[in-house]
């Protein structure tokens, strides 16, 4: 047999991968059992916690609510009324017409008091009007033309102004006045302010009169409210055929009311 240039024989292929299969298995084999220890060492640990507990309620969290209330009262500066005509023809084309040529003339006039595009809404509808009789059952009357104005007033002097339209060109639907205020959210945050100023001395008080810390706060809820005062509903006297508008108008106010509740930890 003839020798390789060191001068030593080569050693088998299959002898070479049988020693290095058996260092892997050793390798896997000492991982597995260094897992095993720590898997073991844990479960001995989690045992002994466990039998700390055993018959022990479980700690619950000690917390407390308290509430908070503030109001801020406002006057209302906006008046909101509904200004609209109704009308009947067998010709939709006639009863469109007709109702269009009472409502431009309310809205050409509104505009020359200097009521804004923006303060206008208008609701129209047309559907069709049915009589009925015992003799001759349900029977088509007309088509039903109904077109009205949502008319925010911005300027209460002109309150008198606007309700005089209803009269002056024939309205039909006239609601009351109701009065709001325009921008709450100034309010709404002095009335969270105050709310939050209240729910602080009773969060004090409690705390020294049940001899306890409070800790972070664990939940946070608010909910507003408002109560309208002396909110009138003046109704014109077109509604009856006719007259001048209210002479005097009160807008009266606005109680913006807010609600905080805050849920505190207690500590010891």
């Amino acid at each position: 047999m003839p020798l390789s240039m060191s001068g030593n024989k080569q050693e088998p292929k299959s002898d070479f991968h049988n020693h290095f299969g058996k260092k892997i298995i050793m390798t896997i084999v000492g991982i597995l059992l260094v897992y095993g220890v720590f898997y073991v060492g844990t479960l001995i640990r989690n045992n002994v916690k466990k039998y700390d507990f055993i018959g022990k309620a479980d700690r619950m969290e000690r917390t407390i609510i308290i509430n908070g209330f503030g109001k801020v009262t406002g006057n209302n500066d906006i008046a909101m009324t509904i200004i609209g005509y109704s009308n009947t023809d067998k010709d939709v084309a006639k009863a469109q017409a007709a109702n269009k040529k009472v409502m431009d003339q309310i809205y050409a006039e509104l505009k020359k008091i200097g009521v804004a595009d923006k303060d206008l809404q208008s609701n129209y509808s047309i559907y069709p009007d049915y009589n009925y009789t015992e003799a001759k059952g349900q029977e088509l009357r007309g088509y039903r033309v109904s077109n009205s104005l949502t008319v925010k007033i911005r300027d209460l002097s002109k309150i008198s102004d606007v309700l005089g339209l209803a009269g002056k060109y024939g309205a039909t639907e006239v609601s009351g006045l109701s009065f709001t205020i325009d921008d709450p959210e100034n309010l709404k945050a002095q009335a969270r302010d105050k709310a939050l100023a209240d729910l602080k001395v009773k969060a004090n008080r409690l705390a020294n009169a049940l001899g306890v810390r409070l800790g972070g706060i664990i939940s946070y809820n608010e909910y507003e409210g408002g109560i309208d005062l002396y909110q009138q509903k003046v109704y014109m006297g077109a509604e009856m055929g006719g007259g001048d508008g209210p002479a005097a108008i009160s807008g009266g106010s606005k109680d913006v009311t807010m609600n905080v509740s805050v849920t505190y930890e207690v500590l010891q």
